[in-house]
Formats: C-alpha cells, structure tokens, sequence
C-alpha cells in the first residue's frame, strides 16, 4: 500500500495559507505510508510532466491534524516518488490544532 488511506475531502478546518507562508515552513521528511490523500482522481499530465513543480512548490504540503498527515497538495509528487521506489519524500507540514 502507497499511503495510509485514500480519501477525497478536507477533515481539517480551514487554514487559509497561501504559498508565501507555506513556504516559511522547513521541509521534512515523511513516510508515504503515514499519509492520508484528500483527492482520489490526479491529473496524469502532472504527473507525467517533467516540469511539474516550475510554477508551484518543490515539496508537498501536509497538514498534521488530529494525529494524522493529511497531503493536502503534492499528490502527484507523492506517486511518483512511490513509482522511483522511495518509502519518503519531503514535505512542508502545517500543524494544525
């Protein structure tokens, strides 16, 4: 299994960041099997596209809430570090109480 469980909504309230305070917050290194997906579908085009990450982040957004890690952007980052055989990636995680 890639991630602890799929799911397709935001069980967290809204947080209301945007790229700039996103950004502020240092990366770290999470287990894909730790995260839980907010989206079911992803475009494939984003995942295919070499160039991806040129006008977004680098590293996934993930908001902790309630004793979980929701990836709550970077899915198509996520996929693709499962498909090169990685257990990681990197993330910028919100904490969220």
């Amino acid at each position: 299994m890639i991630f602890k469980r799929v799911g397709d909504t935001r069980p967290y309230p809204e947080h209301g960041y945007v790229q700039k305070q996103w950004a502020a917050i240092a990366p770290h290194q999470v287990r894909l099997d730790e995260l839980v997906t907010i989206k079911r579908t992803l475009d494939l085009e984003a995942l295919l596209d070499e160039d991806s990450t040129f006008y977004g982040d680098l590293f996934a957004h993930v908001v902790s809430y309630d004793g979980e890690l929701f990836l709550e952007d970077g899915l198509h980052r996520a996929l693709r570090a499962a498909l090169q055989q990685r257990q990681t990636m990197h993330a910028r995680i919100l904490e969220l109480k």
